[in-house]
C-alpha cells in the first residue's frame, strides 16, 4: 500500500484548471506510466529498480513532481 505521498495530493497535483482529478483518473494515468518504467526496464535489461522503488511509487511520485500530467483526448 502506498501511504506517501497521499491520495489526496495526486489528485490535487493530476487536476486542471484548479479541479481535481478524479481516483478513477489517477488509476489509469499510474497504471499507464507505470506499464511504461516496466517496459523500458525490459528494453535495458534491468530487473529492479534502484533502492527497490517500485513502478508504481515512483509513477506517484512524478506526478507530485509535475513530471506526469494528465491530458484529455
Amino acid at each position: 500500500m502506498i501511504n506517501e505521498p497521499v491520495v489526496d495530493r495526486l489528485v490535487e497535483k493530476l487536476g486542471t484548471d484548479g479541479r481535481p482529478a478524479s481516483r478513477y483518473a489517477l488509476c489509469v494515468v499510474v497504471a499507464k506510466r507505470a506499464r511504461q518504467i516496466i517496459d523500458q526496464e525490459q528494453n535495458q535489461g534491468i530487473h529492479e529498480l534502484p533502492g527497490g522503488v517500485k513502478e508504481i511509487a515512483l509513477a506517484c511520485h512524478e506526478i507530485v513532481s509535475g513530471k506526469l500530467t494528465m491530458v484529455n483526448d
